[in-house]
């Protein structure tokens, strides 16, 4: 089952803190591997719980999967991401 990939509007702000090179694998990435089995990523705990988090070098991409449709919420730096 393909999932639907979007990104919250604040989101688009993100990728231009990286270097283009590095935003442009997080974003291939993402495409590829969240559209399949968004799923079989761990879940958050605590104040997070309910969203996921995609792992990709030392960054982290957060999302909520809603339906069909897996939501990106966040892409940032692993010691930045969860602020």
């Amino acid at each position: 089952m393909a999932y639907n990939i979007s990104f919250k509007s604040s989101v688009r702000r993100d990728p231009k803190k990286l270097s283009k090179a590095e935003a442009r694998r997080i974003l291939d990435q993402l495409e590829k591997d969240l559209s399949k089995k968004p799923e079989r990523y761990p879940a958050l705990k605590g104040e997070y719980a309910g969203l996921r988090k995609y792992r990709v070098g030392d960054y982290r991409v957060i999302f909520a999967i809603l339906d069909k449709e897996v939501v990106v919420l966040r892409i940032g730096h692993r010691k930045d991401v969860y602020r």
